[in-house]
């Protein structure tokens, strides 16, 4: 049972950081420092898009219009740390 809550948990820790890629690669593009004319960069930028894109939509379909602020990643983040710490805790 270890073994399958360390894995989880390895699991949840990678798309945490993979979130935490996409929002300052968004952030780098949006200011200009990065081009989505250069390969590699618009790569990595729709492989994230393509992977996170499904969660988003249903969270954003939950939330009210906040105009440009996209609350959603923020959400996930959240719950990845809830989730997190319910493991660790050994549940409720």
């Amino acid at each position: 049972m270890t073994a399958l809550l360390d894995t989880l948990l390895l699991i949840l820790r990678i798309a945490q950081w993979i979130i935490l890629i996409h929002i300052i690669m968004s952030w780098l593009i949006n200011f200009q420092v990065l081009n989505l004319r250069q390969p590699l960069v618009a790569q990595i930028w729709y492989g994230i898009n393509r992977l996170l894109e499904p969660l988003y939509s249903r969270i954003r379909s939950l939330l009210p219009n906040l105009g440009g602020i996209d609350l959603a990643p923020l959400i996930v983040l959240i719950a990845i740390f809830f989730l997190q710490r319910l493991i660790l805790t050994g549940g409720m």
